[in-house]
């Protein structure tokens, strides 16, 4: 690793920064607002009742940053990452442009190790955090903004956010899909017969859980998650050495928890918790026990001074812009050297960021899209279904892609099924009990709401002559979201502070 002067801090690449920008906007603007005290659980139903999108809630548009302020301890932050357009904003490599066209252009920025203002207490107690409970039929209380590091770089670097269950004051049980790079890392520890060094990172960079929700597998040659963040924040991601030699951690994240990955584990449930429900999933619907959790022994805990603990409720637009922003990279980055028809892409909210992916394609002839569908669901294995549309449809507006879907598709025809994928079991639609009383078997499938080149002179847009381009109008909308003037207080709403100083 190397070790350059330390990483210019800027919202990319410190979460304190980012939500520091947010108090130039007004709080009639709906951007940041701080409320409290209340306690974690309360936070937590309020930030529902009142902020929550989709798919938490039926409520559409974005997400407030919220501060609840705390009683000895720290504040608790809801709500960072709830739109779309603040994410790109805070990411340079993002802030223009599509996804698509930025992923083309891309090089690796190698992460830069740098001295940390970090807090260290060897004698670590996770309960003293904030951590909320986000329904009384929780199994517990979860860390669900922790992003475990670990191994070294390339191939051996292992960054991905989990729902980790507090066990006890050093003790967690982390979910692990078998197909998570992290498992893979600690299957190799564990057969030579040591513990996984990790750090669990909370209030990471905004580069960094972007870039963490990509595909380790699909990256591009000479990226791993670190490098990548790097691309996004135009700047490396400082990374510090833990004091006891362990792995390192993120300079810039608001806490770290240090300790280890081990080859035990323990059932997801606590005694007096509802029989085999965990905590609420990104689609919507309670989480149900699977196998069981893999134990993390916390042997120090490391916070920055005076900064707020950061959680999600599960569902809901913060969620689902973090898991959509790096699907769609993903897709992007694994396919920009073979496929030049398309424009952009983006997961829906509707979908928790991972079911319902928009294509924008800038040219239709010759393109097979069942063979462009299977491939995109091979990269995004929790696709279930795709909308291909033109270059004039906008994929930040889903009103505009249903309009293509009515007025350029016939859905009995246009709408083609996809089979020899297995069913995705979080979704009920996808379950066996679904299929059995709908009397059919499940399969993923992609809409061609695309306009025949034969047709394309009976569906010209009547205004697209007066017309932004969609890209240059979400670009001037992150600017006008950067550039709102200064904050004016609200009745029953304290005037946020800044964080980290």
């Amino acid at each position: 690793m190397s070790q350059p002067n330390k990483p210019t801090v800027n919202a990319a690449t410190d979460m304190v920064a980012a939500l520091d920008s947010l108090r130039t906007c007004p709080v009639d603007a709906g951007q940041f607002f701080v409320k409290g005290p209340m306690t974690p659980d309360e936070a937590a139903r309020d930030f529902v009742h009142h902020h929550a999108g989709m798919p938490a809630t039926p409520r559409g548009g974005p997400e407030p940053a919220v501060i609840y302020r705390q009683q000895n301890t720290a504040d608790l932050l809801f709500g960072l990452y709830g739109e779309d357009s603040r994410i790109k904003a805070w990411l340079p490599g993002l802030a223009d442009g599509s996804v698509a066209e930025a992923a083309k252009t891309f090089a690796p920025i190698a992460p830069a190790g740098t001295e940390s203002d970090h807090q260290f207490t060897d004698t670590p107690d996770i309960t003293t955090l904030p951590i909320p409970k986000i329904t009384a039929r929780d199994a517990g209380r979860y860390i669900t903004m922790g992003f475990v590091m670990a191994g070294g770089n390339g191939n051996d670097l292992a960054l991905s956010a989990h729902r980790m269950l507090v066990l006890g004051p050093d003790l967690l049980g982390i979910s692990m899909l078998t197909s998570r790079h992290l498992r893979h890392i600690a299957q190799r520890a564990w057969k030579s017969g040591r513990s996984l060094p990790i750090s669990i990172n909370i209030g990471v960079p905004p580069a960094v859980a972007i870039a963490s929700a990509t595909g380790t597998a699909h990256l591009p040659d000479g990226f791993d998650k670190l490098s990548l963040a790097g691309a996004l924040a135009q700047s490396p991601i400082a990374v510090s050495q833990s004091p006891d030699g362990g792995c390192p951690y993120l300079t810039n994240s608001a806490f770290a928890l240090h300790g280890s990955l081990l080859e035990f584990t323990s059932e997801e449930a606590l005694a007096g918790a509802t029989p085999d429900v965990t905590m609420p999933e990104f689609l919507g619907y309670d989480g149900h026990a699977g196998p069981p959790l893999q134990l993390i022994r916390v042997s120090a805990m490391s916070q920055r001074p005076d900064v707020p603990f950061q959680a999600v409720v599960g569902p809901g637009r913060e969620q689902s812009a973090i898991l959509g922003l790096g699907g769609a990279l993903s897709i992007a980055l694994a396919l920009r050297e073979q496929i030049k028809c398309i424009d952009d892409v983006r997961f829906s909210h509707a979908g928790g960021g991972m079911l319902t992916l928009f294509v924008a394609l800038n040219k239709t002839d010759g393109v097979d899209l069942e063979a462009l569908t299977r491939r995109m669901i091979d990269i995004c294995p929790f696709t279930k279904m795709i909308i291909f549309v033109d270059d004039d449809v906008d994929l930040s507006s889903e009103e505009d892609v249903f309009w293509a879907m009515s007025t350029r598709s016939n859905l009995a025809q246009d709408c083609h099924s996809i089979k020899g994928f297995s069913p995705m079991k979080m979704d009920p639609s996808q379950g066996e009990a679904w299929g059995i009383a709908k009397g059919y078997t499940q399969t993923r499938c992609y809409v061609d709401a695309t306009v025949p080149v034969e047709c394309t002179h009976i569906t010209r847009r009547s205004f697209s002559t007066q017309a932004e381009n969609p890209k240059t109008r979400a670009s001037r909308l992150s600017r006008i979201l950067n550039g709102l003037g200064n904050l004016v207080p609200r009745r029953g709403l304290e005037p946020p502070r800044p964080y980290g100083h």
